[in-house]
């Protein structure tokens, strides 16, 4: 007879799949979550009882989760479980494992979450990005994260980290873990690791490198590199993504490490990671009334800057759609922080609940805009018109467009 609390994960995991289930086919809600709760009320080790006998990757970091998430999943190969809808605290997590039996997982995680789950799950391999300010009114300040990741990581045994070397407070994360793997990779943003969080002395930044006068600076033993070309652990690569960005092709050389750590055919996967053309819907072309949109997911001021570089410098008009709700954030003073005046040359027309923010943010950046009050008048492009928006707004424009 199997122990009660085998038998209780058993009936949990089914609940969830049922109640999902149920969500989805009376159009409740996408399934993605609501069986989760439920199997996590019935069974609070739920997490647990799905990882046994499973190779588990975790992604965490404020920016890049879902697209490097992806790229582990689609390198690795075959049928691998991950929550690929974006859904990445616990419930969100039960969910997707409840619904594979894969023996690989790979699951992006909330950074204020990756503790709880980095303890459920004994993951093999965790892969740490970034990070910065996100969601000012309702999340932990970036600095009490990577205090949070750092106590985690000196004390966690058997799994492997995979870091970003030229991000400050993840380098301050990772550096008493006892097995890193350090990545350097393009990392411009840099606005929230100004002070070292070891002394509170300015941090100073050179051209590929970094260091404060206490002695705490960019690890030097770094195992994978993305400069003239990309070499994961002693293995040159061709990178030739079809998805657009240096913050993409930094996505993808800690997707391939993280890959080398479970034994992966990196040659497979690069090949594989190579082919992503869209994730999610992000960098995906849509179709909306007469006009053709590429639709760019970003966040917070780092996710906008990203976004920013991988526009055209030409007089194209561009669409920035920007809401308040509760998984925005309600605080859009972080709009301040973007770097719109990248967007000078261009006509920009500004959409979603903040859209008047929007514009006095770009008006005092000297940018040309346009408040959409009537959705009629706008000009139909030739060409697609790239559209950055922020989570809500962007879940709105990709319900309401179509797969070109």
């Amino acid at each position: 007879m199997p122990p009660a609390s085998s038998l209780r994960g058993t009936v949990a995991r089914r609940a969830v799949v049922t109640v999902n289930f149920l969500s989805r086919f009376t159009a409740r809600g996408s399934g993605t979550v609501i069986g989760g709760r439920v199997g996590l009320a019935m069974a609070p080790r739920l997490l647990e009882h799905l990882v046994q006998g499973r190779d588990v990757i975790l992604v965490s970091g404020t920016n890049g989760k879902t697209t490097t998430s992806a790229m582990i999943a689609a390198g690795w190969g075959g049928v691998v479980a991950t929550n690929d809808t974006g859904s990445n605290m616990p419930a969100g997590l039960v969910a997707a494992l409840a619904a594979s039996k894969s023996h690989s997982a790979v699951l992006e995680v909330d950074e204020s979450w990756l503790s709880d789950v980095l303890n459920a799950t004994g993951a093999r391999v965790v892969t740490l990005l970034n990070l910065s300010r996100d969601q000012l009114d309702r999340a932990n300040e970036v600095r009490q994260i990577a205090e949070r990741w750092r106590l985690l990581l000196a004390s966690a045994q058997g799994t492997e980290v995979v870091a970003n070397a030229n991000d400050p407070l993840v380098v301050y994360a990772a550096e008493l873990a006892t097995s890193v793997t350090w990545c350097d990779v393009p990392t411009p943003w840099t606005s929230d690791a100004v002070s070292c969080p070891h002394c509170t002395q300015p941090l100073h930044f050179a051209a590929a490198s970094w260091s404060c006068e206490c002695g705490f600076a960019k690890p030097i033993n770094v195992a994978t590199t993305l400069r003239d070309g990309l070499v994961v652990r002693g293995s040159p690569l061709a990178l030739d993504l079809q998805l657009p960005g240096a913050f993409n092709r930094a996505n993808a050389a800690m997707a391939l490490t993280a890959l080398s750590l479970v034994g992966a055919d990196l040659t497979i996967a690069l090949a594989r990671v190579n082919s992503l053309s869209s994730v999610a819907g992000r960098f995906s072309l849509r179709r909306w009334r007469n006009h053709r949109l590429r639709l760019l997911l970003a966040k917070n001021p780092a996710g906008f800057a990203a976004m920013l570089e991988t526009l055209e410098r030409d007089d194209s008009n561009v669409w920035v759609a920007i809401n308040a709700r509760l998984a925005d954030g309600h605080d859009p003073s972080w709009l301040y922080d973007v770097p719109f005046e990248l967007l000078r040359g261009h006509r920009v027309f500004c959409f979603g609940d903040r859209r008047l923010d929007l514009a006095t943010r770009l008006d005092y950046g000297n940018v040309d805009y346009v408040v959409v009050g009537d959705e009629s008048l706008i000009p139909v492009s030739l060409e697609p018109v790239a559209v950055l928006a922020n989570y809500t707004a962007f879940q709105e424009c990709r319900e309401r467009s179509n797969a070109c």
